[in-house]
């Protein structure tokens, strides 16, 4: 991975991070509540505003934060309104992102 890769998927998970309300931390744990399901929507959306990804490419972004189930399922949702659309590589874009 490059460092310019590195950077912007640090970039999208601390972007992650700032939607979600810190319960507790201290120097070794930061503890956040989960996001509900509107909330990861909209995760998702900005995720797919970067760039297309599949679901493997999503789910390692928001590993300990959302399942894959809950993200497929917001997905799907995603799908069926028309913000986002299923390539045939199996990736998700968003719809009028450029």
């Amino acid at each position: 991975m490059s460092n310019e890769s590195k950077k912007k998927s640090k970039k999208s998970t601390s972007n992650v991070e700032n939607k979600l309300k810190v319960v507790y931390s201290d120097k070794d744990v930061i503890v956040m509540t989960a996001p509900n399901e509107d909330e990861l929507k909209q995760i998702l959306l900005d995720l797919l505003n970067e760039k297309p990804m599949n679901l493997k490419e999503l789910h390692s972004m928001l590993s300990g934060i959302a399942s894959e189930d809950k993200i497929r399922r917001a997905l799907a949702d995603l799908v069926e309104k028309g913000k986002i659309n299923l390539l045939e590589d199996g990736k998700y874009v968003k719809l009028g992102a450029e």
